[in-house]
């Protein structure tokens, strides 16, 4: 989509609304092998977690972790507690009834392991007024799920193609190029309007139910985090703020990345981080250059939630076939160890 006369508008309107969101800010049963433990120290800072979606089946070859396995590996490999993904079969509404609700507590109370947020698949830029309507309603049982569970945040998007699978392998092929040509013929600020009405709906629905929305730096609709800011400052609820996630920034600069974490400050209320980790042989794990800087930013602005490690890319495949689950398991636990060496580094 073509934004360039959206973002003038953003680069213009932010000074003029910068005295707005300071005053919304005041007001606001798998038994496969696993690989070892982590053995890093806990982190009385930032916390580490570990979002479901690494073991939803759809980037894997290979079943969904049922999230009652999945706590007991947060747990397993150091991780302070998860983030449940809003997708069947794990933390979508039609699978998730008060009881249930109560029984995953149980379990994660058990282990340590919190439950701290879920994570919205949302999509309120439709043309179609009915499938906005849908949205608005997932939201809504969603944000009733999180209040059931206990967790504090539901992560949120503006807009989302969605996915298709073809051989349960999950793939954008097609759900990006259908959002592309069913938004074409509608302006910018068109699109942004439906977006707001969505969020600012959603937003009361977390205030009744006591939950912090979480909006997150994804494509589309939404280029980067000034894109995050005048939404969060024209729904104006203290129950919307930002999760700023660097591995999506456009400019993944140390400048760029401080600067971003500077803006956005005390509205931070959730991040998460991906990739592809392995221990080397000494038990080293080797990271992206962008996490550092970006750690150190997140210190820098006092931010004290949650760093969730997501697996939710397209993988490797070998002899011609996806990995499977224990690709899953050697890359969650290397990045347990790897964000807690760094939240040590620069918090310590």
């Amino acid at each position: 989509m073509d934004t360039v006369n959206r973002r003038q508008f953003v680069g213009a309107s932010l000074a003029a609304t910068a005295g707005m969101l300071k005053a919304a800010t005041s007001a606001m049963g798998n038994t496969e092998p696993q690989p070892r433990s982590s053995s890093m120290p806990r982190s009385s800072s930032m916390k580490v977690g570990l979002y479901t979606i690494t073991y939803l089946g759809v980037w894997y070859r290979g079943d969904a972790l049922p999230l009652k396995d999945v706590i007991k590996r947060a747990k397993q490999y150091g991780y302070d507690g998860i983030e449940v993904d809003g997708k069947c079969p794990h933390g979508h509404p039609l699978m998730m009834t008060k009881d249930g609700c109560k029984e995953l507590r149980r379990v994660a109370d058990g282990e340590g392991i919190e439950i701290y947020g879920l994570a919205g698949n949302n999509d309120f830029s439709s043309p179609i007024t009915e499938q906005r309507e849908a949205q608005v309603l997932y939201m809504r049982e969603l944000i009733r799920c999180a209040s059931e569970l206990g967790a504090r945040t539901v992560r949120v998007f503006l807009a989302w193609p969605g996915v298709t699978q073809h051989s349960q392998i999950a793939s954008y092929e097609l759900s990006r190029p259908i959002w592309e040509s069913v938004h074409k013929g509608f302006s910018d600020e068109e699109i942004w309007a439906w977006c707001r009405d969505g969020m600012v709906r959603s937003a009361k629905y977390a205030s009744d139910a006591g939950v912090t929305l979480a909006l997150q730096n994804h494509t589309p609709v939404i280029r980067d985090h000034k894109d995050v800011l005048r939404m969060v400052s024209e729904v104006g609820s203290p129950h919307l703020k930002v999760s700023l996630d660097v591995y999506i920034m456009n400019d993944k600069s140390p400048g760029a990345i401080r600067q971003a974490a500077l803006d956005v400050g005390p509205l931070q209320a959730l991040s998460h981080f991906g990739g592809e980790f392995k221990r080397e042989a000494d038990g080293s794990v080797p990271g992206p250059d962008y996490y550092p800087p970006f750690v150190q930013a997140m210190h820098e602005i006092g931010y004290q939630g949650y760093l969730g490690y997501e697996l939710c890319h397209t993988l490797p495949k070998v002899n011609g076939e996806t990995v499977g689950i224990e690709f899953a398991d050697q890359c969650a636990e290397a990045a347990a160890a790897y964000m807690r060496g760094l939240i040590k580094t620069y918090t310590t």
